[in-house]
């Protein structure tokens, strides 16, 4: 027997939850499809970076809105998303400090609690670092991490209280079309009916796309994360981004400290490929990347690395929104970057599905014409592209 909703998502990532929740919030009864489990794909891989530091406006407003989620989260979702605000740093090449500067600004006028800081307090605020006596960084003292799978259960558990449906094991095969509108899916479980089918399969969102028809430019990239033993007399230390370096780093738990690199990451790559282990030199280059920037790392020893894969997109953003078949939506090509925003972003598109194309201007922006119209989103005061 066929099942109905209102709207069907494909994939329950921290983007598919995040729009089922907000959905059942305002009464639409949406049902989740997701081929394996909650949070199994990119989504669980995530490093979980909660900051607010972005060279576009719009992502900036996306993140700061978010990290109102995550600061209240009980309140605002229920359950634990695990958010520890340590703190976070970005840290850019000299060449790009005049951006760094205006970007700042941008993103206190927003609201956000953000600063330059000196040399020295960074030194402060990251004991062991090396770091030239003119150099700056941008400081926000709220920002953190937070635990992917545990945001993503909570937001799904609190949807599917609310009245939404979770199908697990369920992958998608199929997007009914019927004249110029999606009616529903197959799956490996049966058809679903729909007069909406929302796009949320990270990795797999371009196969997803084809079904329906809709050419849409996302690649598979993959990205590798090590953790690696502190030194005993290293204690945890706040999160940070490093541009010039190339990497990034937060601690996990007590005594870890999880290190992934911006460069040398695939972006074309096999949804389906595994990803429980590093690629091969990895380790060794992260471990350079760590070391050059906080010398006492050099005693620190690996516990573990693995890889991740999510959808990209040419101009490393999203895309969301209608697009294709009347009733075929769009909420993918995070790029990597999208676990932090995930909470505005579930808000603003319920919104937009329920209300109409009126109802806010917040995810415009990433709107999927954008690339034949040849506008890629490119910040005011741009930063080299993320991935590398």
């Amino acid at each position: 027997m066929t099942e109905t909703a209102d709207v069907i998502i494909v994939g329950a990532g921290i983007h598919g939850a995040s729009l089922a929740f907000h959905l059942a919030e305002r009464g639409v009864k949406a049902t989740v499809l997701e081929k394996a489990t909650v949070a199994a794909g990119a989504t669980g891989r995530s490093s979980g970076m909660v900051r607010m530091h972005y060279d576009v406006e719009a992502d900036a407003r996306l993140a700061w809105r978010s990290w109102a989620y995550f600061n209240d989260w009980a309140e605002r979702v229920g359950g634990d998303s695990g958010f520890n605000d340590v703190g976070f740093l970005q840290m850019v090449p000299p060449e790009e400090m005049a951006a760094l500067q205006a970007n700042v600004g941008m993103q206190q006028r927003i609201g956000i609690v953000t600063g330059i800081v000196d040399a020295a307090e960074v030194r402060r605020l990251l004991p062991g670092i090396d770091i030239g006596d003119d150099q700056v960084a941008a400081f926000e003292p709220h920002s953190g991490f937070a635990d992917p799978t545990s945001s993503t259960t909570s937001l799904m558990g609190s949807a599917v209280d609310r009245g939404a449906r979770l199908v697990q094991r369920c992958a998608v095969t199929a997007v009914r079309v019927e004249g110029d509108r999606v009616v529903g899916v197959t799956t490996t479980r049966g058809e679903f009916d729909a007069p909406i089918v929302v796009n949320a399969a990270g990795a797999w969102a371009g196969r997803v796309a084809e079904m329906a028809g809709l050419d849409v430019p996302i690649g598979v990239w993959r990205h590798d994360v090590a953790y690696v033993q502190r030194p005993p007399d290293v204690g945890r230390h706040i999160g940070f981004i490093d541009f010039a370096n190339l990497f990034y780093s937060r601690p996990e738990g007590e005594f870890l400290t999880l290190v992934a690199l911006e460069d040398g990451n695939p972006m074309d790559g096999d949804p389906d490929a595994p990803v429980d282990n590093a690629a091969p030199g990895f380790i060794e280059r992260a471990a350079e990347r760590i070391v050059r920037r906080l010398p006492p790392f050099a005693r620190a020893g690996l516990h573990s690395a693995h890889s991740g894969q999510d959808g990209i997109t040419p101009d490393q953003h999203p895309v969301i929104g209608p697009a294709g078949p009347e009733g075929f939506w769009l909420d993918c090509g995070y790029s990597g970057t999208g676990f932090k925003i995930a909470p505005a972003v579930g808000a603003s598109l319920a919104q937009l599905i329920v209300e109409g194309p009126a109802a806010n201007d917040d995810l415009a922006i990433y709107r999927h014409a954008r690339f034949a119209e040849g506008k890629p989103i490119v910040g005011e005061h741009p930063y080299a592209p993320v991935w590398r």
